[in-house]
């Protein structure tokens, strides 16, 4: 082998060599975690009346506006269109998000809002009763299905809440409500928002906060008449919409449980 056959020989070893070496010499790229999503928990705690008193079904209360003596035995009503607002000012919508309360529902006075985007959020946005789109659709599945009492099929709309028990001050020993309308001057829809008074919501995979928000079914009666006046209401129209909005807009944040 003459001196110009070595040299190439030997330079495609080093070549050779070099190349070898070069993966051993490169840093690993560090992958960055990807957040998941996680849930949130939204519950209802109840008191009764001006003094706050605690309330459950079953349970006899006065009312210390209109002094009558009721006792319920079903409350029941809905919940829809979940948003969240990111520390950013962006807003995320749950979708299909209709919840059914009742001592009996499957989640009793609660519900959870599954697959959230993780992230931190600084406000809730949510409607009391079923919105317009929903309602004009007619009846659906899920927590809207008919199985649940909860459709005036002659109306074409959901009823958003039903308050019903015994009073000894009705002249029926009874009292049935059952508030719903979604269109014009008996619209009872409210929308309603909370910024956690000023707490961050954190919704990562594992992490489960709970949103306490409180209510009354005292206002009910705000500014309605006693029950020995009117005992019964089915259908939408003005008496319907005073019920509802008394009891919608007194709802308030409670705690974030984190």
């Amino acid at each position: 082998m003459n001196k110009l056959s070595v040299k190439m020989a030997l330079l495609v070893v080093a070549l050779a060599s070099t190349t070898l070496l070069l993966p051993s010499c490169k840093k690993e790229k560090q992958s960055t975690p990807v957040a998941q999503n996680g849930d949130m928990k939204v519950s209802f705690d109840f008191v009764f009346g001006s003094n706050m008193l605690p309330w459950e079904i079953g349970k006899t209360m006065v009312h210390t506006k209109t002094g009558d003596t009721l006792t319920f035995s079903l409350f029941k009503f809905y919940v829809s269109n979940i948003k969240l607002k990111d520390a950013n000012g962006n807003w995320w919508s749950a979708p299909n998000s209709y919840y059914l309360l009742c001592t009996d529902c499957e989640e009793g006075y609660s519900f959870t809002v599954k697959d959230i985007p993780a992230g931190n959020y600084t406000e809730m946005q949510y409607t009391m009763g079923v919105d317009s789109a929903a309602n004009t659709l007619g009846a659906s599945t899920g927590a809207l299905s008919l199985v649940h009492g909860m459709f005036w099929d002659w109306n074409s709309g959901y009823i958003m809440l039903k308050a019903e028990g015994t009073s000894p001050n009705s002249a029926s020993g009874n009292f049935i409500f059952h508030l719903g309308g979604f269109m014009g001057a008996d619209n009872v829809i409210t929308v309603k928002a909370t910024n956690f008074d000023g707490a961050v919501l954190s919704v990562e995979k594992d992490k489960h906060p709970n949103v306490r928000l409180v209510a009354n079914p005292a206002r009910l009666w705000h500014s309605s008449p006693s029950v020995s006046v009117k005992s019964v209401i089915h259908a939408p129209g003005p008496e319907a919409v005073i019920m509802a909005k008394n009891f919608y807009d007194n709802i308030a944040f409670k705690a974030l449980e984190q």
